[in-house]
């Protein structure tokens, strides 16, 4: 495996829900009460309604197949777990990642952990042992601070740094899935992701709500070394930069504190 590489900064946990208060968060509550994939999720045993948005992605795409070793990035609470152990199967391998403890289930192992800490990334070559990692997964959001520029920023920053664990640990010919919200500087991930993937596209499930404006970034067929130098991270920055985004270091202090990242000095 490739040396790991320097990463900024940590993941944060996923929480699903509007900021607390206000008429956002009440009307978000009262449209989860009614929500049929909500429902369905809780009558099928699955511990999330994005059970379902995994499962049209696998039928759409096929990623997942019998005997595959899988990684989810912030697997709490263990929906996109419960269907990548389905798709599988018992020859199969599935591995969960969180800062939160997540409950255990049955054909999973589950991790407790920063992906980003290197310690991290070595318990999880050594669950694989000898088996390649075939799918690398991810459902991860920001904790929602109600600023969609703000909540935006954060989604396409952690989507990315999945992106560069992805590439670092993922067998060629591999594949790589993350949620994004849609917004400012997604292209640049898009344009990292097809440096490392020779098939990248956007897909919406239905099961996503009508209101959302997050999407998947689907890439397949990793290829054997990127078209160019650098991490995923470092390119989404330079994109960033060429359309005139900059995050100064207020800016910066401010998101570490309202999302809880861990921050890690940046190398001059």
């Amino acid at each position: 495996m490739a040396k790991a590489h320097a990463r900024t900064p940590s993941i944060v946990r996923i929480h699903n829900c509007p900021s607390e208060g206000g008429r956002m968060s009440k009307r978000w509550y009262q449209e989860n009460k009614r929500d049929p994939w909500r429902r369905d999720a809780k009558s099928k045993g699955y511990r999330a309604r994005s059970a379902y948005k995994l499962k049209q992605i696998q039928e759409k795409f096929g990623i997942l197949r019998k005997g595959d070793a899988v990684l989810d990035i912030g697997c709490h609470p263990g929906g996109w777990i419960q269907v990548a152990i389905e798709e599988v199967g018992e020859s199969g391998a599935v591995i969960g990642v969180d800062l939160l403890a997540t409950s255990p289930i049955e054909g999973a192992t589950i991790l407790v952990g920063d992906i980003t800490d290197e310690a991290t990334i070595e318990e999880i070559v050594g669950l694989l042992g000898n088996r390649k990692l075939n799918a690398v997964i991810s459902d991860i959001s920001p904790r929602l601070t109600g600023r969609y520029d703000t909540d935006q920023a954060i989604s396409l920053e952690l989507s990315t740094m999945a992106l560069d664990v992805a590439a670092e640990l993922l067998t060629p010919g591999g594949c790589f899935v993350t949620k994004v919200f849609q917004g400012a500087g997604i292209e640049g991930l898009i344009d990292a992701a097809k440096l490392r993937f020779s098939s990248v596209g956007r897909y919406s499930p239905t099961a996503s709500r009508t209101a959302s404006s997050e999407t998947y970034l689907i890439c397949q067929r990793m290829l054997q070394r990127p078209k160019k130098e650098g991490t995923a991270m470092e390119h989404l920055q330079s994109h960033l930069a060429s359309i005139g985004i900059v995050v100064d270091e207020d800016d910066e202090k401010s998101l570490d504190t309202k999302v809880g990242f861990r921050k890690i000095p940046k190398r001059e």
